[in-house]
């Protein structure tokens, strides 16, 4: 037993090692599991009892450790309430992925009783997609650890994400280790020689093929050019006093201070971070608003000005139009949103209200029921309570027709809700963050490193605006073209190469996830089947 822990562990290290912002240690990505399925084939082949509890417990384990260390900084934002308070709360992110993981390792010994080792590690895949399905689509979404983000520090590796998206990467990443785990077992099992040549020709061509594909695919990929120039501004405001001592007005001379210090006559887009606009403004009055008017006299001096920024914004019905309306008076209801707002010199105004929230702090998991700890979440950002959302992507237009994806901070985990959005006409993606409230941690390092995810996967330049940096320009190919330093007050330009073609995943989306999450639920179903079955023909004998 005591091996088969410290086998959990060294798995849980190996993955940790290689995962972003962690460079040139990637590959290590690919014997990760290793020693995980080793230990899980132990106890497999053991005579002890209980072997799912026991399963289940050393799995958990190692990708405790494997999450813990690698998204350490949630606990950073969390502790402000108090450094042994925080403790229990993060537990809940720290916990939550590593027990669907370690479910799908124990759907994987189920299916083992019923089938050969093959079909059984097949069905691993297929269970451990499923969960990465089901943690980007329910209340307590949190995409953040999907295996193939790993592979984003080595973005020339996944040059084919445009036809697969990262869930492509984690059926990669997982062949392989699977690979090598049957090699290995296969030694300590004495396996003819002629299989385990046939397994070590499959495990060369399925590393070499993608990875010579894609970096064939970099190498030859070339942008056409359209350009448009774009700032992206970086206030440098402390998240802590955006809403207390600076007030909205003073946020915004900063704002315009710094894009004035790069900006050129042609500038069409400057982009500003998320709640750039701190003063809460009505949006059927939102021409009245001092803050929009002050973004307005900005413009005056850019003729084909736009500015693209985070706001928080509100809307009042005269009956409960939405289901996160809240009542404030009789026939009177408000939603409030954290909105990505397009100004422009013309009357004008576009909104796009962020609807990939983050559990807790912009949206209360599972209604009522987790309300205890409502008002702790609030220090992940945003605030606590419903933000109101919209249903499907859009995207917002300058006055001269260029489209762009609006995606507010964690939303850029999400491939297919960005693929969405491009799809409908979007030439770049504009991505507008605060990761300020994560202090200077591997946390924000790895949100502009997912960004070139979504790049390559639509094949469209990102600009990423953040409050404290970082901010970035990323091309087509995935490559940072320009970053700012973190906590630092300043703006970035550049001119992009606008994009109108659409790839493979930009047309069809998660189309991979949502077929292993099928093959998933009929994986379980079987077991099902087989196990009712299996007591119904005890009872029978009995």
């Amino acid at each position: 037993m005591k091996k088969n822990i410290l086998l959990s562990i060294f798995s849980g290290l190996l993955l940790w090692v290689a995962w972003p912002p962690t460079h040139y240690t990637t590959i290590l990505l690919f014997i990760g599991f290793v020693p995980m399925l080793v230990a899980l084939e132990n106890i497999i082949k053991s005579d002890v009892k209980s072997k799912g509890k026991k399963i289940f417990h050393i799995a958990f384990l190692g990708f405790f450790v494997w999450n813990v260390l690698c998204i350490y900084w949630v606990y950073n934002a969390l502790k402000i309430i108090g450094p042994f308070t925080a403790i229990p709360i993060t537990l809940i992110p720290y916990s939550l992925g590593p027990v669907l993981m370690a479910t799908a390792c124990w759907l994987y010994y189920r299916l083992r009783l019923k089938a050969n080792r093959t079909i059984s590690l097949i069905g691993l895949v297929c269970f451990w997609i499923g969960y990465e399905y089901l943690h980007q689509s329910w209340d307590l979404n949190f995409p953040w650890m999907t295996l193939g983000n790993g592979l984003a520090t080595t973005h020339k590796w996944a040059q084919w994400y445009e036809y697969t998206g990262v869930y492509g990467g984690t059926i990669w990443i997982w062949a392989i280790n699977i690979l090598v785990f049957l090699i290995y077992i296969g030694l300590r099992e004495s396996q003819a020689k002629t299989i385990r040549l046939k397994l070590i020709v499959s495990l060369v061509l399925v590393f070499i093929l993608p990875l010579s594909f894609s970096l064939y695919t970099y190498y030859q990929y070339q942008e056409v050019p359209n350009p448009s120039n774009i700032v992206v501004a970086q206030p440098n405001i402390d998240p802590y006093e955006k809403y207390g001592t600076t007030t909205s007005a003073e946020q915004i001379k900063i704002l315009t201070h710094v894009s004035d210090s790069v900006a050129q006559k042609n500038t069409e887009y400057f982009i500003w971070p998320e709640t750039a606009i701190t003063q809460d403004m009505d949006e059927d009055r939102i021409r009245t608003e001092n803050s929009y008017l002050q973004v307005k006299r900005f413009l005056e001096k850019y003729k084909n000005g736009n500015v693209l920024t985070g706001g928080e914004t509100h809307k009042f019905y005269p009956k409960r139009a939405t289901f996160t309306a809240s009542q404030v008076e009789q026939d009177l209801f408000v939603d409030s949103f954290s909105a990505a707002i397009n100004i422009e010199n013309s009357d004008k105004v576009q909104f796009y209200h962020k609807s990939r929230l983050v559990p807790g702090a912009e949206s209360l998991p599972f209604g009522n029921a987790l309300s205890f700890i409502k008002p702790v979440f609030e220090h992940l950002g945003g605030a606590t309570g419903a933000y109101g959302m919209q249903s499907e992507p859009s995207v917002l237009y300058s006055q001269s027709g260029i489209g762009a994806t609006p995606v507010i901070c964690y939303e850029s985990l999400w491939g297919e809700w960005v693929a969405k959005s491009v799809k409908q006409g979007s030439q770049f993606i504009a991505i507008i963050t605060n990761d300020g409230w994560w202090g200077n941690t591997s946390g924000k390092d790895q949100h502009l490193d997912y960004a070139k995810l979504r790049a390559i996967e639509n094949r469209r330049w990102v600009c990423q605006s953040a409050n404290t940096g970082i901010s970035a320009f990323i091309n087509g190919r995935g490559d940072i073209v320009q970053q700012s330093k973190w906590w630092v007050r300043t703006a970035l330009k550049q001119d992009i190469n606008l994009n109108n073609s659409l790839t493979f995943y930009t047309e069809h989306g998660d189309y991979l996830p949502k077929t292993g999450s099928a093959l998933a639920v009929l994986g379980m179903l079987f077991l099902l089947f087989k196990n009712l079955n299996g007591r119904r023909m005890r009872n029978i004998k009995a």
